[in-house]
């Protein structure tokens, strides 16, 4: 017995401002006391629309109906009774996720109090459990709101999406309203809870890290700390056991203080690899703490062989686009600038990243953990092989990280901090080094964490007003302070993108940093600002795209469905979390000038327009990955806006909420390959260039085709070996600059057939040729149902 989960029923009593206060647990149990149901994990809103208080906020405009509930306290009860044996030792009540400002009590004692939504709080209760009888534990959230408006606000801190409400507050930035997520300040026990026995020996910590690592040999690198009631060390050992498949190794080191290190040696190691590049090899390290040949204690952890650093520099390089088309077989990649490169490089080997950025899974968090599974399984499918994960969100739980290190899925950190320049007084500063290093403590052994990012857009958000980010002591001072200490291995840059000293004086300093948020205008995808940057990595860029009609019909009313104009139920949806029209957001509007830039007129009906709004979203996501991999090593990455939606809306996201796939995700899966053929652009000359991207270790032989959408006619075929991770051009195609037309590619790899398609010429299309065009594209490897696009 060594813990008892706390999950499921418990019941929660809701006061509000005018109502008599609660003075404690004791109050509870009075019979004028309206105690609902509730489940945990669990969020209020669910739990008030369980019992019929409230609509579904998801639906229509039911989401302003949660303002009403952010000045309430919450106060959560359960009971339970403790196992035989469980007197005579001690006892840690644990809290996954408490939603935020709560105080908690255990049969009546006060046992601890915890103000961060984003971390795991533990507390003694030991003095406070009846083993004999039964218990009770009690948990008040206080109004996060009503706590925001107590405090004080300096005049340099501020947010961009205008909720200050939430500087302070360790919530997800999110839940105050965002451009991707509704405004819902919710409450609850978000997470799991549970009582745990606190062994009196036991293995605190173990940290690895990958000292060197070859194709030959690795040594892996360990610090440990472990707990003891026994005042005399003599007679302790640590022995370690690394099973990888068929592959073992062993090592033991005598030990004579309760922390140490060691150096172990791996021969033949099998690495750990991001997707594309090898398999994520995993070791299973058993460690056992011994004490005269007996086991006292024992840890397991799932471990990765790799070394991983990030070469940049400080400054992007001079704007670029890809070459014209030339005759002949030849190698196109472009060799990344001395004064501008932003490049992971994994085990010696650079690596081109193709990935997408994670938002939160869903507005109410304590739905994520039936989300992820089924999330992460859309960017492995995609070919994903590094996840951002957004600044705005919650920090995802351990199942997030384990799926990662399985699929070969690369993670870039932030810390929980965007767009607002973030209060810089002592408390809060020392409440966000505690976050910080419980964060560190619990991820820092997963092999696909590469990357921590201090936050997102916040160094903008100084440079924006001509204020230098070095100001920000946050990501300056404290989280690389805490690094430092935890988890000295790994590579940090202080924010996305980081603006550093030198370049803080240029407000548009972000459009000059390696790594850049490539939002701009929001104009037709192939203009220069997309087509012609100088972004040596891209860590956001995005486009929008409308949901399935079908998915439509299932948040916005029948009576609101069309038309887009003056439709408050869309507005919301898109997403306008403001009482006060005087903020303008209106992202639908931004949805349709996006469709009039591709096909130069906007239809009329409901499905006609979902599927121009997702032909758009699609061709242009497409060439974001294109033109990405053609500028290879010049820029070495792109990280773009998004793959599944947090809540139902009008957005990116090439997933919605109901896991409904946009045409988008069909066409990034087939760019996203290892190796993938590409039309690029004509440039100065009168050819279409087509080349093999190969983003993986092996030199493969392609065998290809290219015919016209129309005709059918063969323009091109050929084979060719092409080296690994390079890029060669295997041909041209005579390009018209009035004629519109479709190419079709098709290549063999290995007996595998693959398919992508290009669309010649410029703006304005036929949406009635286009649905022509999307039968044949939709028959390439591999392939979709074309009547079910938008649909």
């Amino acid at each position: 017995m060594h813990s008892i989960r706390l999950d499921g029923a418990w019941r929660v009593a809701i006061v509000g401002p005018a109502d008599h206060p609660i003075g404690g647990p004791h109050d509870l149990i009075s019979d004028e006391i309206d105690m609902l149901p509730a489940r945990v994990p669990g969020n209020i809103e669910l739990d008030l629309v369980r019992a019929g208080r409230i609509s579904d906020p998801f639906l229509a405009n039911n989401t302003r109906q949660l303002r009403s509930l952010e000045c309430n306290d919450y106060w959560y009860l359960r009971e339970f009774e403790m196992p035989a044996g469980a007197a005579g030792q001690d006892w840690d009540l644990v809290f996954a996720g408490l939603d935020t400002l709560a105080t908690v009590w255990v049969n009546g004692v006060e046992v601890g109090s915890a103000a961060n939504m984003l971390i795991e709080h533990r507390f003694d209760v030991t003095d406070a459990l009846c083993p004999e009888s039964r218990n009770q534990v009690v948990v008040r959230l206080a109004s996060a709101l009503r706590h925001a408006q107590g405090l004080e606000y300096d005049v340099a801190s501020m947010s961009w999406e205008r909720r200050e409400e939430g500087l302070f507050i360790r919530k997800a930035p999110h839940v105050w309203g965002w451009d991707i997520m509704p405004r819902a300040v919710s409450a609850g026990i978000w997470r799991s809870v549970w009582l745990e026995v606190r062994e009196p020996v036991a293995i605190e910590q173990l940290y690895y890290w990958t000292e060197r690592a070859d194709r030959q040999n690795a040594t892996l690198g360990l610090r440990f700390q472990f707990r003891t009631d026994s005042p005399d060390l003599d007679g302790y050992s640590l022995s370690f056991r690394g099973v990888c498949g068929d592959h073992v190794f062993e090592h033991e080191e005598p030990v004579e203080f309760i922390a140490g290190g060691a150096l172990i040696p791996v021969p033949d190691a099998r690495l750990w690899w991001p997707k594309g590049y090898g398999d994520p090899h995993q070791y299973t390290i058993t460690a056992r703490l011994c004490r005269r040949g007996a086991v006292v204690a024992e840890r397991v952890d799932r471990v990765g062989i790799r070394t991983v650093r990030v070469d940049r520099t400080t400054h992007s390089a001079e704007p670029f686009s890809a070459g014209a088309a030339v005759e002949g077989s030849v190698r196109v990649d472009c060799p990344a600038a001395e004064d501008g490169h932003f490049v992971f490089v994994v085990n010696g080997e650079p690596v081109m990243v193709k990935g997408a950025n994670w938002v939160p899974l869903d507005a109410f968090h304590s739905r994520d953990a039936e989300r992820v599974g089924p999330a992460l399984a859309l960017f492995d499918d995609l070919g994903c092989n590094m996840v951002r994960c957004w600044g705005g969100n919650v920090y995802e739980d351990r199942r997030f990280f384990d799926l990662c290190d399985q699929m070969g899925i690369m993670v870039w950190q932030d810390f929980a901090f965007a767009c607002c320049r973030y209060p810089q007084t002592e408390p809060f500063l020392a409440q966000v080094r505690s976050e910080v290093e419980a964060v560190v403590r619990r991820l820092r052994n997963h092999p696909s964490l590469v990357l921590w990012c201090g936050d997102n857009e916040v160094d903008m958000a100084y440079a924006s007003e001509g204020l230098p980010p070095e100001w920000n002591r946050l990501t300056r001072e404290v989280i690389p302070g805490v690094l430092r200490r935890c988890d000295p291995h790994r590579d940090y840059v202080p924010s996305s993108p980081y603006i550093p000293s030198v370049l803080h004086a240029d407000r548009d300093a972000a459009l000059r940093t390696p790594e850049q948020h490539l939002w701009g205008p929001r104009g037709y995808f192939k203009g220069d600002f997309y087509a012609r940057h100088s972004a040596c990595f891209i860590g956001e860029i995005g486009y929008h795209g409308c949901p399935n009609v079908s998915s439509i019909q299932r948040f916005i009313s029948p009576d609101s469905l069309w038309p887009w104009q003056d439709n408050d139920e869309w507005l919301a949806h898109s997403v306008h979390h403001w009482q006060h029209r005087v903020i303008y957001s209106d992202r639908v509007r931004l949805m349709v000038n996006q469709v009039r830039e591709l096909f130069g007129t906007v239809p009329d009906d409901l499905g006609s327009f979902a599927l121009a709004s997702q032909i758009t979203q699609a061709e242009a996501k497409k060439f974001f990955v294109e033109s990405t991999r053609l500028r290879k090593w010049r820029t070495s990455g792109i990280l773009w806006w998004n793959v599944l939606d947090g809540w139902p809306q009008f957005s990116d996201a090439v997933v919605d909420y109901y896991f409904g796939k946009k045409l988008a995700y069909h066409y990034l899966w087939r760019v996203q390959r290892p190796v993938c053929m590409i039309v690029g652009e004509p440039g100065r000359g009168n050819y279409l260039p087509l080349i093999v991207s190969n983003d993986s270790l092996q030199t493969v032989a392609v065998h290809f085709s290219v015919r016209d959408g129309d005709s059918q006619e063969q323009l091109l075929e050929g084979a060719l070996a092409v080296p690994a991770n390079q890029n060669w051009q295997v041909g041209r195609i005579r390009a018209f600059a009035g004629e519109q037309r479709l190419l079709l590619l098709e290549w063999t790899l290995d007996g595998e057939r693959y398919g992508n398609h290009y669309v010649a010429c410029h703006p304005p299309f036929s949406l009635d040729r286009y649905r022509v065009w999307l039968r044949s594209i939709a028959r390439l490897p591999r392939s979709f149902e074309a009547d079910d696009v938008a649909a």
